[in-house]
């Protein structure tokens, strides 16, 4: 089985646009992303997939791999399938979908992801979950919640809270996604083509297509924290993080 790292990454952005290419202490946002994960020895390859020129040339310009893929893609799943066919990829081989808006990802991530595959041919999905912490993030609609059953496998995504507490007596422990998916890719192929279920349109979440026509996804609960990218507020944190990280301590 061979890892194959895809960072799909639209120039297009509603609320932040081409912020792929967003400066962070003098390098794009998408140099950030590929350098930490590069760091990861679960890769076999690494490849930026983008639809634009301006990215693929910055891309190039710091000797990342990277290629060209359609723009009219519905999804970034979409853009990482396109890139994985270019590629070559086996039906076995295992895409890491990494998302090119969390700049402080920790490379650690991958290896997590990765990890049940090696062990259980047969999961077709995984993704990441970490805790919620405080009221704000449960209550947040862009943060996604998710519920898992005891053998760790998704019984839902939802943007609302839950699971819903009802008695006093119950104290759940909240999770939100974040970080890469994993798919096998005779599976990421498959899931490109299945329609669209009602309640993936009711929340706008692309990962209930799967639990939708029964299919699984692993949940693996990372250690690490991360922030993503999604407006001019949260660049600024970003460069904020980065900087203070990249400065000497004082005497």
């Amino acid at each position: 089985m061979d890892v194959f790292g895809i960072i799909p990454a639209r120039y297009g952005s509603t609320r932040l646009p081409a912020k792929v290419l967003a400066d962070i202490v003098g390098k794009p946002l998408i140099q950030h992303v590929y350098e930490r994960a590069r760091r990861s020895p679960s890769l076999d390859r690494l490849v930026v997939a983008t639809d634009d020129d301006r990215v693929f040339q910055r891309v190039k310009a710091f000797g990342g791999e990277v290629v060209m893929t359609a723009a009219a893609h519905p999804s970034g799943t979409d853009r990482v399938a396109e890139a994985a066919r270019i590629l070559e990829a086996r039906d076995k081989d295992l895409v890491v979908n990494i998302q090119a808006d969390q700049p402080l990802f920790e490379s650690g991530m991958i290896d997590e992801i990765v990890s049940p595959f090696r062990k259980d041919p047969g999961i077709e999905m995984g993704a990441l979950v970490y805790p919620v912490h405080g009221k704000e993030e449960l209550t947040n609609p862009s943060i996604v919640k998710v519920v898992a059953d005891r053998q760790g496998f998704a019984l839902y995504f939802s943007r609302s809270p839950i699971p819903y507490v009802q008695t006093s007596g119950a104290v759940p422990r909240f999770y939100k996604h974040i970080g890469p998916y994993a798919y096998r890719l005779d599976f990421l192929l498959e899931f490109t083509r299945l329609p669209r279920g009602t309640l993936e349109q009711i929340e706008s979440l692309e990962q209930l297509r799967v639990l939708e026509h029964g299919h699984k996804i692993r949940i693996v609960e990372t250690q690490f924290d991360s922030q993503e990218v999604d407006t001019p507020e949260d660049l600024e944190k970003v460069r904020a993080i980065i900087r203070n990280s990249a400065s000497p301590p004082r005497p």
